[in-house]
């Protein structure tokens, strides 16, 4: 480098005597600027530092007014290194001061500097401070100079993350990296966790960041590099996605971003500069998580977790270890954090010590909010950049019910939130008491309240709560839970285990659900442009016969003298249901030729939740042993709104006259033929909507365990026919109204009815 004594390499060894000299953080960082600026032939070099208020700081400068150091501040966006900050991007400037965006501090004696060049101190995308030299003269920085700048910023990137600096920052304000914060999401599951975090998919910390032979560092990178593009294009010609779909398409993009020249250029010039390979690796992916953090194109940021994941893939290779190391081992009060989980993977953790669930990805009705439910987890999801915001060991509190995630919360808050807690198991201590009274209505209607359920895990709710039965055991979570098929014998033994713990209560098995957004890894489908609408759950079991009929023969080899209730999901026409009932029948018949004992009796119901039903709610209800409503596709599919697009989660209100209206239909029809009619999905979870349902003539629902309490509190002060005439009345008023919740709300509250 042109400009610079001995180049990065050599100032690498010097910023790495310097900070193992006993001194303090102060008198560190005075040397560390010195040796910035005597090795790159700058007159100034100046330290800004990120606090928690989201103003840098000046921490320490060789060339400016030293006065000025912890005193000098200015948001970020504000001059040149307010932009740096903000952008997290590097400015080379030969006239600082004409630029639109100079600010000038009189108290830094700055003025007499023309010439600047400042980079951004990240890390894992996050600016943390930014890093400045200057000189006299109008001069160009040379690219070489760009990258020495930033590499010696990612050193003072890990200075800041070592919490060194904290106790220096003015007027008491912390540094970034430790401030609290309040990230948004969306509720998975109800409740109050505080702890600490734990990543679900640790980071792999790289303590050794400045090279002792570059060439050495060098032929490691490459070698694993090479291994890395061998791998993949391994996992992409194996047969189990040799033939496309979703895992190929993935394996793909990782093979793209493999063999990208851009890439690969960036990693190894990161290590002529002085850094490790992992170092190396580090920095180039902490480049790229700033810049793609900051773009608003979704497309671009979901190629985000594409990056991440290779890097993590590559700083694996380079220490020799595995992608999977085994389950993590859970400290007491751990608050899980991760970009995404599956339901096993959940599971897999010792729940004792588990007090919250964080994800960046993940909506209300994925498979693994139904599992944090069952396990009585918060959980928050949809947490944008909540992997590499938070460090392990940081305390969290999850607070389901708000979907908010407090980082670092300060002492009041979290006392706030322990008051919050002891609170709500107060409450839960008052519905507990509940447990075994009738749930009947003030004026004596009786309401069933049952349980939702898919797991082992969940029958223990059903005494816990009191409730009547299992109006819905999603039976796919087996499969999903499932590293490959579950054989027949294994799924009989599950239902068999559910009629046990039931006691003669009933229980309504749904047949497999799979598909759209419940994807089996050992079950091969077609990319699909809409799956929610796609080959999903009873297309695929009529499609597929075979697995169907499996399933049914051990329901009814599992219910030897049970009574034994099979739904069917996703049905859209009445066809449809009596090709379903044939294949009971058919397996009935087998059966018995065989001399197996059938049930005692055998119900056969559908889930109202496709619209085209609603226009054959009479010939079903005809058919139907009992209706069950799915509350949760029927209003995505009624308002043509993807319930997991966080820009529609609220745009339609469930309490609309034409939601209600179609949920009063269904009602109506299984009155008018004599069967009985349960709600199943999350509307029957929330006393308001609950309330609504006994209103419009429902008088079973189906509900996660922690629902039972709320809805039976409501629903004892409920007076039912009170609420029916209100109902009636506000459909019949109701003219181009986009919900009638004000109403209902005002209803609850003039009734004193705790909603």
């Amino acid at each position: 480098m042109r400009s610079a004594l001995g180049g990065p390499r050599v100032l690498l060894r010097r910023l790495r005597e310097v900070m193992a000299e006993p001194v303090s953080a102060q008198a560190r960082l005075d040397k560390i600027v010195m040796v910035i600026a005597a090795n790159m032939v700058a007159e100034v070099c100046s330290f800004y530092v990120m606090r928690a208020d989201n103003t840098l700081e000046l921490f320490a400068t060789e060339g400016l007014k030293r006065e000025a150091v912890h005193l000098t501040t200015m948001k970020a966006g504000e001059g040149l290194v307010g932009l740096i900050a903000k952008q997290a991007e590097p400015l080379s400037l030969s006239n600082a001061q004409s630029h639109p965006s100079f600010s000038y501090r009189p108290e830094t004696g700055e003025e007499i500097y023309q010439s600047f060049l400042g980079v951004p101190v990240l890390r894992s995308g996050n600016t943390l401070g930014v890093l400045v030299v200057q000189n006299r003269a109008h001069r160009v920085y040379m690219e070489e100079e760009v990258e020495a700048l930033q590499t010696t910023a990612m050193v003072l990137a890990e200075i800041i993350a070592s919490g060194e600096l904290q106790a220096l920052a003015s007027q008491g304000n912390g540094i970034a990296l430790r401030r609290a914060m309040v990230l948004p999401g969306q509720s998975l599951a109800d409740g109050v966790g505080l702890g600490y975090a734990v990543l679900h998919e640790p980071r792999v910390v790289v303590s050794n960041l400045i090279a002792d032979d570059p060439a050495v560092e060098q032929r490691r990178l490459d070698a694993a590099i090479a291994e890395l593009r061998s791998s993949i294009d391994q996992l992409v010609d194996r047969g189990d996605v040799a033939h496309g779909g979703e895992h190929r398409e993935v394996l793909e993009t990782y093979r793209m971003f493999a063999n990208d020249p851009g890439w690969t250029r960036r990693l190894r010039e990161a290590v002529q500069t002085g850094l490790t390979a992992e170092a190396a690796v580090e920095r180039v992916q902490s480049d790229n998580r700033a810049r793609m953090l900051r773009q608003t194109d979704p497309y671009l940021r979901e190629r985000l977790h594409d990056l991440d994941e290779l890097a993590n893939r590559l700083l694996h290779r380079l220490l020799g270890r595995d992608m999977i190391d085994g389950r993590v081992t859970l400290p007491e009060n751990a608050i899980l954090i991760a970009r995404s989980m599956g339901p096993a993977a959940l599971l897999d953790y010792d729940r004792s010590k588990l007090r919250g669930l964080v994800l960046e990805e993940g909506g209300p009705t994925s498979h693994i909010a139904i599992v944090a439910r069952a396990l009585g987890i918060p959980a928050v999801g949809t947490v944008e950049n909540i992997t590499g915001s938070v460090e392990t060991g940081d305390a969290i509190i999850v607070d389901g019910g708000a979907g908010q995630v407090h980082v670092r919360p300060q002492s009041d808050v979290e006392e706030a939130f322990k008051e919050k807690a002891r609170l709500r198991a107060r409450r839960q201590e008052q519905y507990r008491k509940l447990r075994d009274v009738p749930s009947h209505t003030k004026d004596g209607v009786s309401v069933a309240l049952h349980l939702n359920a898919g797991l082992l895990i969940d029958l223990p709710h059903m005494d816990e709560t009191g409730a009547q039965g299992i109006g819905l055991f999603r039976t796919e979570l087996q499969f999903m839970v499932s590293a490959r098929m579950p054989t027949t014998n294994e799924q009989m033994a599950l239902y068999r285990t559910v009629f046990d713990a039931t006691r003669g209560r009933p229980v309504t098995f749904r047949t497999l659900d799979i598909g759209g957004d419940k994807i089996l890894p050992y079950l091969r489908t077609a990319e699909e442009e809409n799956p929610a609408l796609g080959w999903r759950a009873i297309r695929i079991g009529l499609d597929r016969p075979g697995l169907l009929r499996a399933q049914l023969r051990a329901m009814l080899k599992a219910a030897t003298g049970q009574h034994l209730r099979i739904m069917f999901p996703m049905v859209a026409t009445v066809d449809e249901f009596d090709r379903a009932k044939a294949l009971v029948k058919r397996e009935m018949a087998h059966l018995e030729r065989y001399g197996y004992t059938l049930p005692e009796s055998i119900k056969l119901g559908v889930m109202v939740e496709v619209p085209s039903l609603l226009f054959e709610i009479d010939e079903i209800a005809s058919r139907a042993d009992f209706l069950s409503v799915g509350s949760n596709d029927l209003m995505q599919f009624l308002f043509a709104a993807d319930r997991e697009n966080p820009q529609m989660a609220s745009r339609f209100d469930p309490l609309s006259p034409s939601c209600l209206r179609a949920l009063q239909m269904v009602a109506r029809a299984g009155q008018k033929a004599g069967i009985p009619v349960t709600l199943c999905g999350e509307l029957a979870s929330m006393p308001l909507e609950a309330m609504v349902l006994i209103g419009l003539g429902y008088r079973t629902l189906s509900m996660s365990p922690a629902s039972i309490g709320p809805v039976k509190a409501m629903l004892l002060e409920l007076n039912a026919l009170a609420i029916e005439k209100h109902l009636n009345h506000l459909l019949t008023e109701a003219n181009g109204v986009a919900t009638l919740r004000p109403a209902l709300e005002a209803f609850a509250r003039d009734h004193g009815v705790p909603v």
